[in-house]
């Protein structure tokens, strides 16, 4: 604009406010898995009694946690899959630093290591019901064993692939060995740590609906689902399963999170 021979600058104009469609992209998934869902039900592709349609089941699941159980059995399942993976994270963290620490002292047990990793923990079920009966230590047990495996494994690994520039500039700085495993080795290991600790804890939810599902149990996920298919209550075999998929997924981001908020060195 120009007044009295002077140019003026323009102004600039203010942002125009959008909805911002990439913050939606999460809710893509889910939307066409309903669709799809709903879709097969709609066209009875199958029997309304094995495959009712999603806003009966997500209905039933609301009233199940309201006025039944579900919520009760989630608890519980919630309890079990903790204390499992808390009992394998204390003792898997600190051995597998332990162990990666010393090179020589890994390699002879690492053929253990990978072969009870290997070996599918529904395999070991019956080994835990001789030990530990057919009680709730009995499913705690067997998926705090696999967590221990699992965290033990990463801790080492990422103990055993520490940055060698790190630890060629603390020596030349002059630290001990201890100083070196503290603030190095120990530091460096922390990223694989936390993906073992991610693994776990999504290992150990997994292993214990399983054990809920085959050994005697009353209360749990995994008791209302195979029970439900055994009654044919198909809602809350349906819920139970939607309720299990989801507490995986929130554990799952919660470790995500954690992971960025106290490794924010990772890479760098």
């Amino acid at each position: 604009m120009t007044v009295a021979g002077r140019t003026l600058a323009r102004a600039p104009r203010a942002p125009v406010p959008r909805l911002r469609w990439a913050m939606l992209l999460p809710l893509a998934g889910p939307a066409a898995f309903l669709a799809l869902w709903w879709a097969v039900s709609a066209a009875h592709v199958v029997r309304a009694v094995l495959l009712p349609s999603p806003f009966e089941t997500l209905g039933y699941l609301g009233d199940a946690f309201v006025h039944g159980t579900l919520g009760a059995d989630t608890v519980v399942t919630l309890t079990r899959t903790l204390l499992a993976f808390a009992i394998g994270a204390v003792l898997g963290v600190p051995i597998g630093v332990a162990f990666g620490s010393n090179e020589r002292l890994y390699r002879s047990v690492e053929f253990l290591i990978d072969f009870f990793r290997s070996t599918p923990a529904s395999a070991l079920i019956p080994l835990f019901i001789l030990f530990f009966g057919i009680t709730d230590v009995n499913k705690i047990a067997i998926a705090g064993f696999s967590v221990f495996l699992i965290v033990m494994f990463n801790s080492a690994y990422g103990v055993m692939n520490a940055r060698k520039s790190r630890l060629l500039a603390a020596r030349v700085m002059g630290a001990s060995r201890f100083q070196i495993f503290r603030d190095v080795l120990v530091y460096e290991s922390l990223p694989q740590t936390f993906v073992g600790l991610r693994n776990g804890i999504s290992t150990a939810l997994v292993i214990v609906v399983v054990a809920e599902m085959f050994i005697g149990s009353d209360q749990g996920l995994g008791h209302r689902i195979i029970e439900g298919e055994q009654i044919l209550h198909v809602n809350d075999m349906y819920a139970s399963i939607l309720v299990a998929g989801m507490l995986g997924y929130a554990l799952n981001v919660l470790f995500m999170l954690a992971d960025k908020r106290l490794i924010h060195w990772n890479g760098k």
